[in-house]
């Protein structure tokens, strides 16, 4: 049932299955009870019939009436505490694997959202996680205790009649062929369906987050015309999985229904032949008949085994993606790196691709920062500013050449040393539903309500958040919908300077601003200035007039560099620049 992919994914599962082995113990310790207990009804059935009722004695009937309650009494209490324990360590083994999984998604690289929509993690760590824990917790282990009960059966039938038991086991060869067949099929619809489910749920995400440019161009009916074809794609497999669930049932429910016939039809003929008893024939049928119920309900469970089996490929896909940790642990890591104090950084001839196969970002980048210098990044886009901020913080791997911090090289530091090394203020803000304190904060451990004031204060947002309803309790929703964009860039600004870094990294920072908190942000820039060791992005090239160096990108490659006046002489690309914002 486990094959290639499926198998590997399963064996992930193993050291959490292990943490719960004392209930799965626990639940398993009762089921030779239960075997027994359906191997003692037949036989009772039998001794009652043959002992009893077909001679007419009436003697010692209170003693088999109350053998056959004892039997189904132990046999409830038995499969009572199978499915209480076994479920509950199943569902303590789900639980642990969808944290697993969230922990894992939280430390993926950036290049893996770059290409991986966002409802597509969500879809497996929800809807393909719920497949799988509705198949393990009920399905599954289920079948464990089916097969052993089976098998006890099946010998017992042996026992009794084996060749009865021979023509029953004639059906085997047909009934497994079928199964095989169909399930194959089932896996490979079930299987599709969750790709496509994959895929609508990431174009849900997207049209949903973008709502208001959809509505703003008029593209609703296109959105709903996509949507609708992988939905009708989506329904397609679904409704092929449901067609080859119902025919599996009904092809099994058929031939067990013929086999039970023949049964009764040669049983027959050997009860007139006073070969066989009549207690034998019935307790065989009725023990077929505890054998057929396991047969018929797991056809019933393939279609959400099959749904488990298909989730398990989407999931293998999170295990085989490397966090972050796992790609720095790759490499040499520096023990005694310095990460309270900025003393200097080199670029040496850096050269970085976002794909292998693709074309050089960088090329050949070379410059170097002391502490308390400021340097500049300016260029058209794509020139490759945002890079070298993205390859400081980690966020991208991979380059070529040397980058050296403090000494050391930076591949060779752990990210983790660098989250307290530098503040950044990144181009893209986002603001979580919650209050002002908590999104400066951000749960970081040492960032008290002091810290946080004194970062609003340092980046002048303290101004605006006294005037706000609650102060820093205000709730901040829909991604700062109900502050201006200046404000909400004040407090991604003032989150960036709540580690208290003499480091800073501005990405792209005085972009996208309102007129009436841009002088806000220009005073908390110049304060930046002032006391910060600082490399700047900036659209404003006034801000960055006072840099003690400015580079000049253009497709990679530092065209340009030296001071503002000196630049300007120049009569070069920052010129241009410098001419193009004056005219905007």
């Amino acid at each position: 049932m486990f094959k290639g992919n499926n198998l590997g994914a399963f064996l992930h599962f193993i050291p959490f299955i292990k943490a719960y082995r004392k209930d799965y113990i626990y639940g398993l310790l009762p089921v030779p009870i239960s075997v027994f207990c359906n191997i003692a009804f037949p036989w009772i059935i039998i001794q009652i019939i043959d002992q009893q009722l077909v001679v007419k004695q009436w003697d010692g009937m209170s003693y088999w009436t109350s053998l056959i309650v004892l039997v189904l009494i132990c046999n409830y209490l038995s499969s009572s505490f199978y499915n209480y324990f076994v479920q509950k360590a199943a569902l303590q083994t789900i639980a642990d694997i969808r944290k697993d999984l969230f922990n894992r998604v939280l430390h993926f690289p950036k290049s893996y959202y770059d290409v991986t929509p966002m409802g597509s993690v969500l879809t497996r760590i929800t809807s393909d996680l719920e497949a799988i824990t509705e198949s393990l917790a009920s399905g599954i282990l289920a079948m464990v205790k089916d097969v052993l009960v089976t098998i006890a059966l099946l010998i017992f039938l042996v026992s009794i009649s084996w060749k009865l038991t021979l023509l029953t086991l004639v059906i085997a060869p047909p009934m497994y062929f079928i199964t095989s067949r169909l399930r194959r099929s089932l896996q490979k619809a079930q299987l599709g369906s969750r790709r496509i489910l994959s895929k609508s749920t990431g174009y849900l995400q997207e049209s949903l987050q973008g709502i208001k440019t959809v509505q703003l161009y008029n593209a609703e009916a296109e959105s709903q015309t996509k949507f609708a074809a992988f939905t009708q794609v989506f329904f397609k497999h679904q409704s092929k999985s449901n067609f080859i669930d119902a025919s599996l049932f009904s092809i099994i429910e058929g031939i067990t229904t013929i086999s039970m016939g023949l049964i009764i039809w040669y049983g027959a003929n050997e009860i007139l032949m006073t070969t066989l008893s009549v207690g034998i024939l019935i307790g065989f049928i009725q023990t077929l008949d505890k054998i057929f119920v396991p047969i018929r309900d797991f056809t019933s469970q393939i279609a959400s085994i099959q749904r488990a089996l298909a989730a398990l490929s989407n999931i293998e896909s999170l295990y085989l993606q490397e966090t972050e940790t796992a790609l720095d642990n790759t490499q040499k890591l520096a023990p005694t790196f310095n990460d309270t104090e900025f003393e200097s950084l080199v670029f040496d001839r850096v050269y970085f691709s976002y794909k292998e196969d693709g074309p050089m970002v960088l090329k050949g980048v070379s410059f170097a920062l002391n502490k308390g210098q400021k340097i500049a990044l300016v260029g058209s886009t794509g020139s490759g500013k945002s890079t070298i901020v993205r390859l400081l913080t980690k966020s991208y791997v991979g380059y070529k050449g040397s980058i050296k911090l403090n000494g050391v090289e930076l591949r060779d530091i752990d990210k983790s040393q660098l989250t307290e090394f530098y503040s950044l203020m990144q181009q893209e803000v986002y603001l979580f539903n919650e209050s002002i304190e908590f999104n400066i904060a951000l749960a970081r451990s040492g960032i008290d309500m002091d810290r946080v004031t004194l970062a609003a204060k340092y980046v002048f947002a303290d101004e605006f958040i006294q005037k706000l309803p609650g102060e820093y309790q205000f709730k901040i929703t829909e991604n700062g919908a109900n502050l201006s964009a200046g404000q909400g860039q004040l407090i991604a600004f003032a989150r960036a300077m709540a580690t208290q870094s003499h480091f800073v990294l501005l990405d792209e920072a005085t972009s996208s601003i309102d007129s009436v908190t841009e002088k806000m942000i220009q005073k908390a820039i110049e304060h930046v200035f002032k006391g910060k060791t600082l490399i700047a992005i900036a659209h404003r090239l006034s801000t960055i007039k006072g840099s003690d160096q400015i580079l000049v990108l253009d497709r990679g490659q530092i065209i340009e560099k030296g001071r503002h006046e000196s630049l300007l002489a120049l009569g070069g690309a920052y010129t241009q620049l410098v001419n193009a914002e004056r005219h905007h």
